[in-house]
């Protein structure tokens, strides 16, 4: 059985939940994988103490200037060229026992794998919520305007992840533009509907998918999309035709609704009151340009 990569990245706020974090790392029942960490701004003692102990890890460290796109850069370049596979997982979610084997079993049929997450709170506790599409729908096909698949849920072949590289220094969405080039590059998609982390929401989320959304959440979310558009239209090469009209299409929705709710606080105030009337999407990004209150902002 061959060793695959498990990787994270850790920062400044996370430490908290990092003892939560390896201790569901050492409780995985394919205990085959190395431990490859992403260091931004700390300390690897610092990181060790709060983990309660020394994870045996590959440490790639950050060196000032360096962008969290660029770090993760650097540590897949190596990642690829020593392992068959990557599973990616954040460090301040929790693996389920089973999400190292479920990764490697998925790999049998798939270059690239998501999977559904339990959602939890900053105290660990589940909230019976679950991260995943909504029953039927094809997850490549809602990757235009909606990503599932995330740096905490996925696990990538190396031969195609090296085809995804180099991610722009300036990415912030780092997880929908490697997906975003798999899509592109036409690689089948899996998604396991087995809950296989715990997605954990606290205030510092990249990605909320809870409500109550704030108005300055979602204008950071829209701007936050708009930058992806920009980077996987300049940043994949030989975007194909089919592939660029959609993105154009994503990006032209997403571009008017900014422009609606930044030049109308009413609008904008409206939109999210709406919105977090709304069930819960669980899906990336759903709160920029909810299908549902295009009544709102297009109005």
């Amino acid at each position: 059985m061959e060793r695959l990569a498990l990787y994270t990245t850790v920062y400044p706020g996370v430490e908290k939940y990092l003892s939560a974090w390896y201790k569901s790392v050492l409780a995985q029942t394919d205990r085959n994988f190395d431990i490859w960490i992403g260091v931004d701004g700390l300390d690897v003692s610092a990181v060790t103490a709060a983990m309660g102990a020394d994870p045996s890890a590959t440490w790639v460290i950050a060196v000032r200037g360096d962008s969290p796109a660029q770090i993760r850069q650097k540590a897949i370049e190596r990642m690829v060229n020593e392992y068959p596979a990557v599973i990616f997982v954040d460090s301040d979610d929790v693996l389920e026992p089973t999400r190292v084997e479920a990764a490697r079993e998925s790999l049998q049929e798939n270059d690239v794998s998501g999977c559904a997450m339990n959602i939890i709170d900053e105290d660990d506790h589940d909230l019976g919520i679950v991260f995943a599409p909504p029953d039927g729908v094809d997850v490549a096909a809602v990757l235009p305007r909606n990503n599932v698949f995330g740096l905490s849920n996925t696990v990538y072949r190396s031969q195609t992840l090296c085809q995804c590289l180099p991610i722009p220094a300036e990415c912030v969405l780092v997880d929908w533009f490697l997906i975003t080039c798999v899509w592109a590059l036409g690689v089948g998609l899996d998604f396991d509907f087995t809950p296989r982390m715990a997605y954990r929401q606290h205030p510092r989320n990249t990605a909320r998918v809870l409500p109550p959304f704030t108005p300055q959440q979602v204008i950071l979310a829209t701007e936050r999309v708009l930058d992806h558009y920009t980077c996987v239209m300049e940043s994949i090469p030989e975007l194909q035709p089919q592939y660029r009209v959609e993105l154009e299409v994503a990006r032209d929705y997403a571009e008017a609704f900014h422009m609606s709710i930044k030049d109308s606080p009413d609008t904008l105030h409206q939109y999210v009151q709406a919105l977090n009337q709304l069930p819960p999407n669980h899906v990336w990004w759903a709160c920029v340009a909810h299908p549902q209150l295009e009544e709102i902002w297009k109005s």
